[in-house]
């Protein structure tokens, strides 16, 4: 008996013992600082804006390019074979109409000029031989068959002269010239667009010719675009459209939609529109990238900043402040997206309500994570 009392006395002082040692390892651990987030106020680094409804315009865009107006493009050809000595311009140069765009030495002006002499020397045998025959008649030796004969000849010999004439002026050269050099001037004042020789090569006639270089006079130019079918009822001819071209961001142009083609292309079902824009410093090139803005109805709708709206997949979110205060993420239909200034702004048209708090920086940070 004593024994167990003894055991008793043993257990109880070391579950006192046990109970000393934990009191201030319990009074330790309730006095360490709480963990750093904890401290951290639940809003941070969220920003909000106030939702409110604005009026929005719905615009069809239309990929473009710039083109030279074909009816001011002229391409120079050589009007005979021959060897170019100098070339004159380069591609991008501006010319005046007039200006030499190449020299061209050709042995096909000497033919010219024989057969105008040959002509010439025909001309003179058949006013002599139309002279006696007048005075052959007048003294009853020549028959009048035989005269209109002679007169037909004659009038052939003068044309023939006439032909021979024009057909040098038309190589660029004077009748009484004796030099085998052209020079090929510009018909118009323009911007050469493409060279087409080099100094020093053949050319051939017209027959089989490459042009020597293309000139346009780009002072108006056409923004030509592909549209679809489906969209043919926004782009009646006399519409108001706005231009964009990537190579002048702050550039904003505006036109008329001045033609829609009738040939649909069979492949990518689209007829060609055209606006037609006044260029007079040259600052749209041709062959440029552009977009045709067309404005459409005009609807009212909440507009938020771009970095509201949470992508997740195919889904779309935002997170809106709730009347306790708290956020609360909701899915929402969004629409086109566009610029304001430095800001990109996307239109929301289900799922936000005027008036309500919505995030729009930080809304990632709301996210649950994942088992919660």
């Amino acid at each position: 008996m004593k024994d167990r009392m003894n055991t008793i006395t043993i257990r109880t002082e070391s579950l006192l013992l046990l109970a000393l040692i934990a009191v201030p390892l319990t009074a330790c651990k309730s006095s360490a600082p709480p963990p750093a987030e904890a401290t951290q106020p639940a809003n941070a680094g969220i920003e909000t804006t106030v939702a409110h409804v604005q009026q929005s315009t719905d615009y069809l865009e239309i990929p473009a390019h710039v083109e030279a107006d074909p009816s001011h493009v002229v391409h120079i050809y050589p009007p005979l074979s021959g060897r170019i000595l100098g070339l004159r311009v380069l591609p991008g140069q501006e010319v005046k109409k007039g200006d030499i765009v190449a020299q061209l030495q050709s042995s096909d002006i000497a033919t010219a000029r024989s057969d105008f002499q040959k002509a010439k020397i025909e001309v003179l045998r058949a006013d002599r031989a139309l002279t006696r025959g007048k005075l052959l008649l007048d003294h009853e030796v020549l028959s009048q068959a035989d005269y209109y004969e002679l007169d037909a000849a004659d009038q052939s010999a003068h044309s023939e002269l006439e032909r021979a004439r024009q057909r040098i002026r038309e190589l660029g050269f004077s009748e009484d010239s004796t030099s085998d050099e052209i020079a090929l001037r510009s018909p118009i004042s323009g911007v050469v667009l493409d060279i087409g020789t080099a100094t020093g090569e053949m050319e051939r006639s017209l027959d089989n010719a490459a042009p020597i270089a293309t000139i346009a006079n780009i002072d108006s130019i056409w923004v030509v675009g592909d549209v679809f079918e489906r969209d043919l009822s926004s782009v009646k001819p006399g519409r108001e459209v706005q231009i964009s071209v990537p190579a002048y961001p702050g550039l904003s142009l505006s036109g008329r939609v001045v033609n829609v083609g009738d040939a649909l292309d069979p492949n990518t079902h689209t007829l060609k529109l055209r606006v037609v824009l006044p260029n007079p410093k040259h600052t749209l090139k041709a062959e440029m990238f552009a977009t045709i803005r067309i404005p459409g109805a005009a609807r009212n709708t909440v507009i938020l900043p771009a970095t509201a709206v949470l992508h997740e997949g195919e889904k779309t979110s935002v997170f809106v402040v709730n009347a306790s205060g708290k956020y609360e993420q909701r899915p929402v239909t969004i629409g086109r997206s566009f610029e304001s200034g430095t800001t990109k702004n996307i239109e929301i048209l289900t799922g936000v309500n005027d008036g309500e708090k919505v995030v729009t920086v930080g809304g990632a940070l709301l996210r649950p994570s994942n088992g919660e």
